[in-house]
């Protein structure tokens, strides 16, 4: 790919004057629009922010790449922007960002901007070239330097490529040869930029290397056994899972793809002289597999935790939505065949709802102890479900049967080496479930049946006031952060009600769903209502939020909450509070865990139900709509 075909020189922006990373990115935005490349730049920007909640893409060494892909974008274009104070982008490095290529691709141009990406991160990465970028005093300048750079990269890719086409002898024993593979969670800039970063430090040391990359479009330059076989060392930098298997018995040296690219000669020395740990495949340990050193003991639970509940939703959705449209063909009897049949899919000893709790536990233990630690926690989920041990217990499960596997690894790592095939396939297996196992049997489940039961049983018997508390809070936690992990918690513990006995089971969700639509319907009737306090696009955005409230999907607000935090959030809390207590008051019971107005039906009190959410959104869109100031249309 060409980058000047995508580059307008009059498009580009040599000295930019905002100050902050939304000023650079609305700098960029309205040149685009001056050139007609986008037919709707608050839809643009609105994707352009999206992406940057994912992760900066301010990709250090001074330069930002901000990109979408949306039907916004009349022609796939590159618009450069120069920053000669610098700018705070937020870039991944912590120093202020100078050079800028906002990317905006067609919604339907295949990947482009993918391409685009790894095409500007491989000539980005010589640093020559971007000062000489920085120094250029003419748009037609900027044309000329990424020419001449593309021309001389290309040069380089053909002499590459018939170079290898030559057959060579294999080298000798003695040659310095490492491999490595690259990888960052998008599998865009950084993937490359590390990869050259390698290769060019390789080339200065004079030392062989191939590196692969594990980017957008799939694995490129894959080495091969004989590579692998006759390596020094292996380097993987990477920030997502790739294929280890391969490295069984090297010695692997795992680090961060922002190392490949920072420290190439540090990792290409440690990969020479043997300096990392022997990687044993097949579910077995390498000895950095302990849970992250650096996280935050909360954080470490947390992405534990949202491991097993993102493995058990599909489970609870599926499973619940159809388990409570049997209850509508039980009202026809119970040999009714259309109900048996869902009762078998969906619930019972044979559905969906079966392998919840074991679900959950198997993925939270496996995200802390790798593969190995899969079957005790999934055994371990199934004794909590079995013994009413609940949900709770299966959380119980699932960290215990983790950690037991990480003690496990640390008690075998001493075993000599000829033994370490029988860690995965039967000294993990079979600790592992007798440990989990039976401190599940004889502690963890009598302990957990007993909190499990008194939390039901405490629940059954909440009085009107303190049933409407507890929806209160729920109601409002799922307005917090809008799908954060403080709406998580709410919506985790109302699944945690749900999937065990008693009366309660669709109340607790009847409170977090009517408080998960509140915001975007509020923010819909807001613009609906106070339209001199809203722009254009916030206007048109705001009608799609009465689609996504009703479909019980809160994120619909995070734009707007995004751009005027305190007073979105602030107004939402408080409809969203007002909704969930109402249903407790009301004693809604909602038998499904997901679908908002389409599952309506299935409660026991549809119109309330209703009642309950329109009278939250009101308010919230009411309170608002008062509190914003009016805008200026420009």
């Amino acid at each position: 790919m060409k980058i000047t075909d995508l580059m307008i020189e009059r498009a580009m922006v040599l000295d930019m004057q905002a100050t902050t990373k939304e000023g650079a990115i609305d700098e960029l935005i309205a040149s685009l629009e001056r050139n007609g490349r986008i037919n709707d730049p608050k839809l643009f920007k609105e994707m352009i922010l999206k992406r940057e909640t994912q992760s900066s893409t301010g990709i250090g060494d001074g330069i930002a790449m901000p990109h979408a892909k949306t039907k916004a974008v009349n022609e796939a274009t590159v618009v450069f922007g120069r920053s000669k104070q610098g700018i705070d982008y937020q870039a991944l490095d912590g120093q202020p960002s100078y050079l800028f290529f906002m990317i905006a691709a067609p919604e339907g141009a295949a990947d482009v901007h993918l391409q685009t990406l790894a095409a500007l991160s491989r000539l980005l990465i010589d640093h020559e070239f971007v000062e000489q970028v920085k120094n250029a005093n003419s748009a037609g300048e900027v044309v000329k330097l990424f020419n001449d750079k593309q021309a001389e990269h290309d040069a380089e890719e053909a002499k590459e490529k018939a170079a290898k086409s030559v057959q060579t002898p294999s080298p000798s024993k003695e040659e310095k040869f490492v491999v490595a593979v690259t990888a960052c969670p998008t599998g865009i800039a950084h993937t490359y930029m590390a990869e050259d970063a390698l290769k060019k430090k390789a080339k200065e040391m004079g030392v062989a290397i191939r590196v692969e990359t594990n980017g957008s479009e799939g694995a490129k330059h894959v080495l091969t056994k004989d590579e692998i076989a006759r390596a020094a060392g292996v380097i993987v930098a990477a920030d997502k899972k790739i294929e280890m298997a391969r490295f069984d018995g090297k010695k692997v040296l795992q680090t961060p793809v922002s190392d490949g690219i920072r420290k190439p000669e540090e990792l290409i020395n440690k990969a020479l002289n043997g300096q990392a740990p022997v990687y044993h495949a097949e579910g077995g340990a390498t000895e950095n597999d302990a849970p992250e050193a650096n996280a935050s003991i909360w954080s470490r639970i947390y992405k534990d935790l949202m491991n097993g509940i993102s493995h058990m939703l599909p489970f609870v959705v599926g499973g619940g939505i159809l388990l409570a449209i049997s209850f509508l063909f039980e009202r026809l009897g119970k040999d009714n065949t259309i109900f048996q049949m869902l009762s078998a899919i969906a619930g019972g000893d044979t559905g969906a709802f079966h392998f919840l709790i074991a679900i959950l536990a198997g993925y939270i233990a496996m995200s802390i102890g790798d593969r190995p630690a899969l079957m005790p926690g999934m055994v371990g989920g199934f004794l909590a479900a079995s013994s009413n041990a609940g949900f709770l217990g299966g959380l119980a499960a699932g960290f215990l049967a983790g950690w037991v596997i990480i003690l496990l690894k640390k008690v075998f790592s001493g075993l000599p080496r000829t033994l370490d095939g029988l860690k995965p396939i039967l000294l993990y297996p079979v600790f592992g479930l007798l440990i989990t196992g039976g401190l599940m049997y004889y502690i963890l489940d009598p302990i957990f049946k007993w909190v499990n039961t008194g939390l039901i049983g405490a629940l059954d018997h909440l009085g009107t006031g303190n049933a409407v508390v507890l929806g209160i809070v729920l109601g409002g936690m799922m307005a917090v952060d809008m799908g954060g992990p403080v709406n998580k918690a709410a919506y985790t513990f109302a699944i945690g009600v749900f999937t065990s006995s008693g009366n309660t089971n669709g109340l607790m969700m009847a409170a977090v769903m009517a408080g998960g639509m509140v915001p975007p319907l509020a923010i819909a009737l807001a613009t609906s209502l106070f339209k001199h306090k809203f722009t254009e696009d916030e206007r048109k955005a705001g009608i799609t939020n009465y689609i996504l409230g009703l479909s019980f999907i809160t994120e619909g607000a995070i734009p707007f909450a995004a751009s005027d935090p305190l007073r979105v959030i602030g107004s939402s809390i408080i409809g969203a509070a007002i909704a969930g207590g109402l249903t407790q008051f009301w004693n809604i019971n909602i038998p499904a865990p997901h679908g908002g107005i389409f599952v309506v039906l299935l409660g026991n009190h549809a119109i309330l139900f209703l009642i309950s959410i329109i009278i939250g959104a009101v308010i919230s869109g009411l309170i608002l709509g008062l509190w914003k100031k009016p805008v200026t249309e420009k």
